[in-house]
């Protein structure tokens, strides 16, 4: 696995995170991640897919940003971009529950997929924490170095961009969103839309008007139906 290779050295994004590819965390992630090959465990999403988000969502074209923690860890699910799956899986219950908020709060049109490419290709960056892991063992590539390489690309968007809205749902995106500066973008925080926590905080935060309107502000737009 060349993760180097894999990433779309042709994109917008290159020149801010080509560097990464050489430090040494980024040689220990490759290690591992090889290692793990060898061993013959079935990695998640599929190398193609590792860096879709990038691959879709423009640098230059960035409007959201939606942290989250790691890839789906069942079968056929992960496809590179938080929360979404392939167009022919069965939607998720976290999705399910961002769908049913965003039909109360702007009359969003409830799919019966859950593949969010349409979005990303509009500038939503749908950005897993972590971008890899091991099949039905959620979690199970944390601190291998995946972490430091997307705090990487949220201090380069902080930094390098101006006017994005930053999404932190649940108190794993709230700490990973930390070093944001509020004084250049907006941040919108709420519970995570999971089943467990979200109708403590997530049903009713009302983030995707306030994204909408943000956007209007600056005139720009999401189109976020999915057909």
């Amino acid at each position: 696995m060349n993760l180097k290779k894999m990433f779309p050295q042709n994109s917008s994004w290159w020149a801010y995170v080509k560097e990464e590819f050489n430090s040494q965390y980024f040689v220990d992630l490759e290690e591992f991640l090889n290692k793990e090959q060898r061993s013959n465990k079935v990695i998640f999403p599929p190398e193609h897919e590792i860096f879709q988000a990038f691959k879709l969502t423009s640098f230059d074209q960035l409007k959201v940003v939606i942290i989250g923690q790691d890839p789906y860890h069942g079968d056929e699910q992960a496809c590179g971009l938080l929360f979404s799956v392939r167009h022919d899986m069965a939607i998720p219950p976290s999705l399910k529950n961002i769908y049913k908020e965003m039909n109360i709060d702007i009359g969003f049109a409830i799919p019966k997929h859950g593949d969010l490419s349409n979005w990303a290709k509009q500038g939503v960056l749908l950005l897993n924490s972590i971008l890899t892991v091991e099949r039905k063992l959620p979690a199970s590539h944390r601190k291998r170095g995946w972490e430091k390489f997307t705090d990487s690309i949220i201090d380069i968007i902080s930094e390098r961009h101006k006017g994005i809205v930053f999404v932190l749902w649940g108190a794993f995106a709230r700490k990973k969103g930390k070093n944001i500066d509020r004084t250049k973008h907006l941040v919108l925080e709420a519970n995570h839309p999971s089943p467990l926590s979200a109708y403590r905080g997530f049903f009713g935060c009302k983030h995707f008007s306030q994204i909408n309107q943000f956007l209007k502000e600056q005139n720009k737009c999401i189109d976020w139906t999915l057909y």
